[in-house]
């Protein structure tokens, strides 16, 4: 039988994701939102609905995005891995660029 994803996932994607289950939970109470009504308008059973609220791996990316849809929350989605917000990706590209930039000559005859 194989091991639960759970196991293999390292601890810090595994606090992420109950934090994220946390923070869909806390999203639904604030809007007073029931859980059989939540999961009805994400076209998704309770148990599904339950597990994503307890930041299982198992559950697919798209119904957690539809839950985030029906919550009103779906923007926060476009912003995880926004390029534009990646430090480590914009230091290193930083790197890159070069130190000077000469201007090439005018070819002949163009």
């Amino acid at each position: 039988m194989k091991d639960k994803p759970t196991k293999t996932l390292p601890i810090p994607v595994n606090r992420a994701l109950r934090k994220l289950g946390a923070d869909i939970r806390d999203a639904r109470r604030r809007r007073r939102v029931a859980m059989a009504v939540l999961a009805e308008r994400a076209s998704m059973s309770r148990w599904t609905l339950t597990k994503i609220e307890k930041g299982d791996p198992t559950v697919q990316l798209g119904n957690y995005a539809m839950v985030l849809f029906v919550l009103g929350l779906i923007h926060r989605l476009s912003e995880l891995a926004d390029a534009a917000r990646d430090e480590r990706g914009l230091e290193l590209e930083e790197e890159r660029l070069p130190q000077r930039i000469r201007s090439r000559k005018p070819r002949a005859g163009k």
